[in-house]
């Protein structure tokens, strides 16, 4: 391991390139105070878009611009229920159908568990085997 170690450099990017001569962005400070008091700067470009929230570098918690940046509100669908989807396709009366027909199959013991069934009464029996 001793023969494969790197030399004359330090692990972790120590740049030797010279900063003359360069010109850097301009930039802006940002400030933004968090749910919990905290208040901060972020350095950005100028030329950025500034965001209205930040996650704040000391609790993790959002952090609201001190600008007046507000955030943009999302437009959420309203949820649809089971009840809402079985309305796209079909109406109240068919429903109502629906529900006779099968609680009268039920009920005659054609469908369904046996201990819903309806115990048949004895006249009816007989009537069944004459």
């Amino acid at each position: 391991m001793g023969d494969r170690t790197l030399r004359g450099a330090r692990l972790g990017g120590q740049s030797f390139e010279d900063e003359r001569g360069i010109e850097f962005a301009a930039r802006q400070q940002v400030g933004y105070q968090c749910t919990r008091g905290h208040l901060f700067e972020i350095t950005m470009s100028v030329e950025a878009e500034v965001p209205a929230t930040w996650e704040c570098p000391r609790c993790g918690a959002e952090g609201l611009s001190t600008a007046g940046i507000l955030p943009e509100e999302k437009v959420e669908k309203p949820a649809r229920t089971h009840w809402d989807m079985l309305l796209e396709r079909r109406s109240i009366k068919e429903l109502e159908d629906i529900l006779t027909e099968r609680l009268e199959l039920l009920r005659g013991g054609e469908i369904g568990p046996a201990h819903l069934h309806r115990p048949v009464k004895k006249s009816a029996k007989k009537k069944a085997n004459a």
